[in-house]
């Protein structure tokens, strides 16, 4: 099922484009690193018997599936995100593990959610996206059943994530028109803010908000990190426009950043994150 992309449509054309493909391609990558944190929402959703719940920006399924595997197996596990190649390989891997877990691509600021379907609404790093945020959050309220939960993980300042920003600090005199970081703005860190995360919370009628931070140790192999480091995020729509010479230049300087993170063949760094919570209220 698939839904028209308004308002949100620079996000849409993002995500449906190279960094949806982009994203894709690391998938396998993304899906190991983030590995704890996935961990950590199946253990949250297990604690709390949660038999239908909702996985906002679930990207290319890993989060959805694991929840499906804890689940019941006559519970409801959906998986949305606005961006048709990861939802393509989501649904591949589910009907490879002949999961019970379903996906659409939408847009979970607009979708048209039946009304209080969902027991819980979770996400890894899916929330930050938005370009109307209390709309967004208002909507996943309305989806969700009287004293549900809300449970989602988003990056705390760049300040507090130095190994998130080592490459962008890293290629920045290479690349002059690398695009600043713009606080509040859809993206990685959109929801760095505490208080502006409670704001945008009661506005959306939300609850009992809890936003606590959470540290997370995170593990990747060094061979994998620099190639896609490279290719994600700033830095990787940037070098879309640049030469085979430059992606070389800066390659070779991101790789010295991140050798205070590693050991061996390993890479270990710390997810600094909010657990955000909230409950939807009686009525």
């Amino acid at each position: 099922m698939s839904i028209a992309f308004a308002p949100n449509e620079e996000q849409a054309a993002l995500w449906n484009g190279a960094a949806g493909t982009t994203w894709v391609e690391a998938q396998d990558l993304l899906d190991r690193m983030f590995a704890p944190l996935e961990r950590l929402l199946v253990e949250t959703i297990r604690a709390a018997d949660a038999r239908c719940v909702l996985d906002v920006g679930c990207g290319t399924g890993a989060t959805t599936l694991a929840i499906a595997r804890s689940g019941a197996t006559d519970g409801r596990f959906i998986g949305i995100d606005i961006s048709e190649p990861m939802i393509e390989v989501a649904r591949a891997r589910a009907a490879r593990e002949a999961s019970h877990a379903r996906y659409v691509r939408a847009d979970a600021q607009t979708y048209p959610f039946e009304r209080a379907a969902f027991d819980m609404v979770v996400s890894r790093f899916g929330v930050m996206f938005f370009d109307d945020p209390v709309r967004a959050f208002s909507n996943l309220r309305l989806a969700t059943r009287a004293h549900g939960s809300l449970r989602v993980l988003a990056w705390r300042a760049p300040a507090e994530n130095d190994f998130m920003t080592a490459a962008e600090r890293a290629a920045a005199p290479l690349l002059p028109g690398l695009p600043p970081r713009q606080p509040d703005a859809p993206g990685q860190f959109a929801l760095a803010d505490a208080r502006r995360v409670r704001g945008i919370l009661e506005r959306s009628g939300w609850v009992d908000i809890d936003v606590r931070p959470l540290d997370v140790t995170c593990v990747v192999t060094a061979h994998d990190l620099v190639d896609h480091s490279t290719r994600l995020g700033p830095i990787g729509r940037a070098l879309r426009e640049e030469d085979a010479q430059t992606r070389d230049r800066v390659i070779a300087a991101v790789r010295p950043a991140f050798e205070p993170y590693t050991q061996g063949d390993e890479v270990r760094f710390v997810a600094a994150c909010w657990m955000i919570g909230a409950r939807a209220p009686a009525g």
